[in-house]
């Protein structure tokens, strides 16, 4: 059995023990550390392996987005994993939210969903899935992004088949969806999303969604 390394990022010392308890409770999960602000988060990250990172949003020092953008060029420098980080925030539609997936976070979760939502999703990025509540992140997109719509020419080299597939994923389809739609296996839905997002230069199919709505390609 796998075991996902969890960190944790927040600034509130009861909120940090409520989650590291639900998660050492999981068999298959494993507390790798807990930070309280985005400083700290970095250097978490920075000294210790982990899975997949909670990252509160709003805290001091350092906000989440600024300290998932640090993190993920980090790794990137250093050639090493980059966490898979899930930011947590309070509003459902949060511009903020918002900001950290454009700057490298995998999806959000709110602070008061149920306890087994947030253990779905921490195995669900680990996964390599990264489709959190993509519904919510659609709507998110749709609310918050004002910026100017103009297709990159990295789309251009997408082909029809995978322009398709592209569409389908911006709604928030999942692979076993989009197989029914486009009478395809699921094997070879998955093959055409790894194919799009390298094309696209894209981490995940949150980041997708992102894509689609900065520049004006989604239904």
């Amino acid at each position: 059995m796998t075991v996902i390394r969890v960190g944790l990022v927040d600034d509130q010392a009861l909120f940090r023990a409520g989650i590291r308890m639900l998660i050492e409770s999981q068999d298959d999960l494993a507390f790798a550390g807990e930070a309280g602000d985005g400083r700290e988060a970095v250097s978490l990250a920075r000294s210790t392996p982990i899975d997949v990172l909670l990252m509160d949003v709003r805290m001091p020092v350092l906000d989440g987005i600024a300290a998932t953008a640090e993190i993920l060029a980090d790794a990137a420098t250093a050639s090493r994993p980059a966490p898979r980080i899930v930011v947590l925030t309070t509003f459902d539609l949060d511009e903020n939210a918002a900001r950290a997936i454009r700057a490298g976070a995998s999806g959000f979760v709110l602070k008061d969903a149920d306890p087994e939502f947030l253990l779905a999703a921490i195995r669900t990025v680990h996964q390599g899935n990264a489709v959190i509540a993509a519904s919510a992140t659609r709507e998110l997109f749709a609310h918050v992004t004002q910026s100017a719509r103009v297709v990159p020419e990295s789309f251009a080299a997408l082909t029809v088949r995978e322009r398709d597939i592209f569409g389908l994923a911006a709604a928030g389809l999942s692979n076993a969806e989009i197989a029914a739609a486009e009478f395809l296996s699921e094997a070879t839905v998955k093959t055409h999303i790894s194919r799009i997002l390298a094309k696209l230069e894209l981490r995940d199919r949150v980041q997708l969604v992102v894509f689609a709505y900065e520049h004006g390609l989604a239904d």
